[in-house]
């Protein structure tokens, strides 16, 4: 945990910097509880394009920091630590979405922000777990090849006559949840209301009451009469709901429920990053240049 002198220290600098700091809803609470705001990925870089700061620490992971920089590139965008990285976004690179559209000439790329600048760059349009179904509805192609989240897809097509070319990523955290581990979790409460993310397995999908994204769940958790919940993604939300909701009770659907990379900074990281300008994200010119038209017809349909 970190000590009142480290906080100190961290407010100083951040006066000294004019910066704020952003975090994720999986980041650990000590980090939670320091942040300037919380939410998901893409909310919290169209805060950053927003906010009157000069420096952006961004606790997450890398590819939510890069969109931040796409978003905001005339301010400086620090990831604490250079490590946290995201194995989903690793699944696919922008070579291989440019064999896709060799394979697929007829049609367009929608890309998960789960994933690198350089995919978001070879990519038509990017969507959020929230949006997903709109992004592909609105394009104008019949098929659609869907990056780098074969369950999110999944989920997508059953609301869509469109034809949904499925690239085989996953998030290891949200795929490790089985229906039998949802089932025993239920049983032992049945009257908590079941959220679940559209990263789950389809068959994890179909045993949940709402599907939805992290910010989607704060909301139905607030707005809920239920006293209880059962939550299907990482733990760190958890915190969040139980602190903003304190009468009410979360479950995690498992133990295992845990991103690693997302708990790798510490206070120390964010102080470090404000000291040192550690890490300072940069990305090609041209790059973030086709990654924001990306982001910006992403935009369109929130």
């Amino acid at each position: 945990m970190a000590d009142q002198e480290m906080l100190r220290q961290i407010s100083d600098w951040k006066e000294k910097r004019r910066a704020v700091i952003l975090a994720h809803n999986y980041q650990p609470g000590e980090i939670q509880d320091l942040a300037d705001d919380l939410g998901d990925s893409l909310i919290l870089s169209r805060k950053a394009s927003r906010v009157d700061a000069d420096v952006i620490v961004f606790c997450g992971v890398r590819f939510m920091a890069e969109s931040a920089k796409i978003l905001s590139p005339q301010k400086t965008v620090l990831l604490p630590r250079l490590d946290a990285g995201c194995p989903l976004a690793d699944t696919i690179t922008a070579e291989q979405v440019r064999s896709l559209k060799e394979q697929h000439p007829r049609a367009a790329v929608v890309c998960y922000v789960n994933s690198s600048a350089e995919v978001k760059a070879e990519s038509d349009v990017c969507c959020t777990s929230s949006n997903a179904l709109q992004v592909v509805q609105g394009v104008e192609a019949e098929d659609i090849i869907f990056v780098p989240d074969q369950n999110l897809g999944h989920y997508v097509s059953r609301f869509t006559e469109k034809h949904i070319i499925l690239w085989k990523g996953c998030c290891s955290v949200h795929h490790r949840i089985k229906a039998e581990d949802l089932q025993r979790v239920r049983e032992a409460h049945p009257r908590a209301v079941v959220l679940v993310h559209p990263e789950c397995r389809p068959e994890v999908v179909d045993l949940a009451d709402e599907v939805l994204s992290t910010d989607g769940m704060l909301r139905a958790a607030r707005r809920s009469e239920a006293g209880s919940f059962i939550i299907g993604t990482e733990m760190g939300l958890i915190y969040r709901l139980q602190k903003e909701n304190p009468g009410k009770k979360f479950y995690s659907v498992g133990r295992l429920m845990i991103c690693v990379n997302m708990k790798k900074i510490g206070p120390e990281d964010v102080l470090r990053a404000l000291q040192k300008d550690q890490f300072d994200i940069s990305i090609p010119e041209d790059v973030a240049r086709r990654a924001r038209g990306a982001l910006d017809r992403m935009l369109q349909y929130v």
